[in-house]
């Protein structure tokens, strides 16, 4: 089974001249993931992001792209060809020529936000990234790419002062890749970065049943060590985790979205609705029509 492989799902944004005062706007933000052998990138896209590796292509806005799983190359007007592996986080810059692409053998899943502004601009001159240094190792951080997910979740609801708060995000973003770069602790990057990546699997496939052991076997570790070291490093088995981030999932669908809860218990692959019910209210100390209901505005 091939995991860490939700569907691309991406998002562009109106800005107008009150959001441009605010000092950043965002304008596309999205996360894809380029099965092996797949062309690259998705003709979804707008002519104005599209392009064919090949030929290059120059871009009016930053952009900060995490690649999470496989390996391409890249390179642009300030760095060479260069293979770029998981973990690593690529800075585009508007007026830059670049190109990028996956290795058709390995595929990759890329989160990505393409964003411009005055205070961007004043971090660029300020030194904090540069054209010079256009590919940053952070490593696999789950911290990161729920960032992105928030990002994109912000993006499609587009809500009155979402661009401020998908600013806010975008600087959190680039300010966790500089402390992650700056912080990485070599030596101790194995063990961590195999629990990470089982993290970020499981998040990316909260919405399907995932097999544990084969999770262990693909990250090319035993069961019983994963186990073992994903307690340790998270305080719950893995199979405990990923009914937390379910149920964070379920809090989410059932405050943002119509959706009956018999389907979101479909949708999550609960057992049960009985067993969801339980299982919901036990851990949110509320039941799941009470929890959704605490969300909704009261009518006058």
């Amino acid at each position: 089974m091939q995991y860490n492989d939700f569907g691309i799902d991406f998002k562009y944004l109106m800005v107008n001249e009150k959001d441009r005062k605010f000092g950043i706007t965002v304008n596309t933000v999205g996360f894809q993931p380029v099965q092996p052998d797949t062309n690259y990138p998705s003709p979804d896209h707008p002519k104005s992001y599209y392009f064919k590796p090949s030929r290059c292509r120059v871009l009016s806005e930053y952009q900060l792209i995490y690649i999470t799983k496989g390996k391409g190359v890249f390179s642009s007007e300030t760095t060479k060809k260069r293979v770029i592996e998981k973990g690593s986080v690529i800075v585009l810059f508007p007026g830059q020529w670049h190109t990028y692409c996956p290795d058709v053998s390995t595929g990759w899943n890329e989160y990505y936000i393409g964003f411009e502004g005055s205070v961007i601009d004043t971090i660029v001159k300020s030194g904090f990234i540069s054209p010079n240094n256009q590919i940053i190792e952070v490593g696999i951080n789950e911290d990161l790419v729920n960032l992105y997910s928030n990002a994109i979740r912000a993006g499609k609801k587009e809500e009155k002062s979402s661009q401020q708060f998908l600013g806010g995000i975008t600087l959190h973003i680039l300010g966790l890749i500089l402390l992650a770069a700056d912080n990485k602790n070599l030596e101790d990057n194995g063990n961590s970065q195999i629990i990470e990546r089982a993290k970020i699997i499981m998040a990316e496939n909260v919405m399907r049943k995932i097999d544990i052991k084969e999770i262990a076997e693909n990250l090319g570790t035993s069961y019983s060590w994963f186990r073992k070291a994903f307690k340790n490093h998270t305080g719950y088995s893995p199979a405990q985790y990923f009914q937390e981030l379910k149920l964070k999932k379920a809090k989410e669908l059932l405050a943002e979205t119509q959706l009956p809860i018999k389907e979101i218990v479909y949708d999550l692959d609960f057992s049960s609705y009985d067993y969801f019910f339980s299982f919901f209210k036990r851990r949110a100390g509320y039941t799941p029509s009470e929890y959704r209901d605490l969300g909704k505005v009261p009518k006058r």
